[in-house]
Formats: structure tokens, sequence, C-alpha cells
């Protein structure tokens, strides 16, 4: 789908609330938490977060001597009566934060016990909550074969009962096309923020191209793979037909022990792979399985990670 006509997600009227994907007891822990940048930016909008940057608002910050040309407004001329120096007023600047949260909906992450698909919005759930109840400026974006849903520019609490709906009315299909994805989520992306990724990241077409799109010196990313029990261990054994579930694609196997180590050994080059690709640009990547506690992804891990505090 081409970006010029993806529209907005219009939900309906429902009676969907997010306490049907976290519990009432994870959602109000998550009232204390907020989304930190490991970057310093500068917002388009003050008063609404504090950022390290220096400028106007109400914080005091520090001092530094008067030079020719400085706003006279800022001397503390409390400091010169006692100094007879001239010396400056700096303070805090408020500074407005986004927070871009971007799931897989296609038809792989559906798979697993319990399937990935209900992790990865549990995860999308708890993130996007955490953004706006902190007034930060939230997009949120589905994609597949190319961006299929998305959420935009949604700030303050009474926005959450859009994200329950949006992640509570559809259910994970198609194929998949990162690079498509990624290529709509650049020239639709502004500001500057945190981008946070939820994908088992197993695409034929490869991760590179895509996660080269979504790194920027404007946005903190975070690629969490999440990955189904089967995937990490599988059970499997006999002449099989394995059939592809997102293009039908069907190979036939013998699964003997060799061939299980063998696999294993791939699936790890794999994920450090996607690991080194991460840290060789600045991102951030965690390894998480669907059979994980949320929970204690979202309020432990990710909070040690600098993520949220």
């Amino acid at each position: 789908m081409p970006i010029d006509r993806l529209e907005p997600y219009m939900p309906e009227v429902t009676k969907r609330k997010l306490t049907d994907l976290l519990g009432r007891e994870f959602l109000s822990r998550l009232d204390a938490l907020d989304v930190v940048s490991r970057k310093i930016f500068q917002g388009k909008m003050q008063g609404e977060r504090r950022s390290k940057r220096r400028g106007q608002s109400v914080e005091f910050a520090d001092h530094r001597p008067y030079v020719v040309g400085d706003d006279l407004r800022l001397i503390d001329w409390n400091t010169y009566a006692r100094l007879e120096q001239l010396f400056l007023k700096l303070f805090f600047e408020e500074q407005d934060l986004t927070i871009h949260v971007v799931m897989d909906a296609s038809a792989s992450v559906a798979e697993g016990s319990p399937p990935k698909e209900l992790a990865i919005k549990k995860l999308a759930a708890a993130l996007s909550y955490v953004g706006l109840v902190n007034n930060n400026r939230l997009t949120i974006s589905a994609f597949a074969d190319g961006l299929v849903d998305q959420l935009a520019n949604l700030r303050g609490r009474p926005q959450v009962h859009r994200i329950a709906d949006f992640l509570l009315s559809r259910d994970a299909g198609g194929t998949t096309d990162f690079d498509r994805a990624c290529r709509q989520l650049e020239t639709g992306r502004i500001g500057s923020g945190v981008m946070i990724v939820l994908s088992d990241f197993l695409f034929k077409g490869g991760f590179e191209g895509g996660l080269k799109r979504l790194a920027s010196p404007n946005y903190d990313l975070y690629v969490i793979q999440l990955l189904s029990p089967q995937e990490v261990e599988p059970s499997l054994a006999g002449d099989l037909k394995l059939v592809d579930v997102e293009d039908g694609d069907e190979a036939e196997v013998t699964i003997s022990a060799a061939l299980l180590k063998f696999y294993k050994r791939n699936l790890a080059a794999y994920c450090n792979e996607l690991k080194a690709y991460c840290t060789k640009r600045g991102a951030a990547y965690v390894l998480t399985r669907s059979d994980q506690s949320v929970e204690a992804l979202v309020l432990n891990y990710l909070r040690r990670r600098g993520l949220l505090k």
C-alpha cells in the first residue's frame, strides 16, 4: 500500500479496553513509568516534557557569566548585588518526545503457542499506554506487506481506548515486505523521539535494508525480536512437508537430531547477526519469547536497558 494511500485508522465504537490485554494490576503499575530517550532531543513544543537542553522554562539549571549580546532579562540581579558580577540564569527547557511503536502484523506472528501475535500486542499496548499517560506524542503502526494500519500523533490518556481498539480489532495475516514498510515509515516520520519495532524478524527479504532506513540520529531505535518456544526448541521428528504460512512455499524434509542441531545453530547465528547489525548502528536489541512474561520484560528488563524509568 503506497504511503499516500494509507489512511489513519478510525476505530469503531467498542467496549474494548487495555485491561483485556494487560490486566488491571499490570496497567496500574505502568502508571509509574515513563519512556526515556538515550539522546538529547530538541522537540517542537515547549512545556510538555523536560530535556537536558538549556533554554527558557520554569526550572532553574545553572548560572554562567554574562557576555555582550545576552538577553538582559536573564541576568540574576540578586547574584550581582552580592558579587558585583553579571551572571545569567539558565533553565531546563521543556521538550516534546515522539514515541513510535511499530508492530509486525503478518501471518508469521500468528504462529506459536502462545502465539507471538499476543505477546506483540501486549508489548505494544504497554509501551503505548506509558507514552500516552505521560503526555508524549504517540504513533502506532502495523506492517505486513508494507504498512497496513496506523494511528498517528495521539496524545494524552483519553486516547488509550483507541489503542485498545486498534490492537484488539484485527488479526495477523498476509505476507511481509519489511523494506517497503520501512520506506513508508521513513517517509512519514517527523520530529525526534523513540522508535520501537516489535517483530520476529524472520523476513525472507532480510532485515538490513529496512533497519538501515529506520536508524536515525533523531531517533533512538529499539529492536525487540520475539520468537515462539517452538521456533527456539522445535519438537519435530520424521518425514514432514513444511509450508511457509505467508507465501505457501513447501519443502519436504526428514527431521533428525543432526538437522535440528543445524537449525538451532543457524537460528542462533541469525539472531546474533541481527544483534550485531543493531549494535553497529546504535540501536538497542532485545530477544524474547512469546511464553515469557511481558510484565517482567517491561517492568524489569526494559527498565534496565534504559527504555523505561
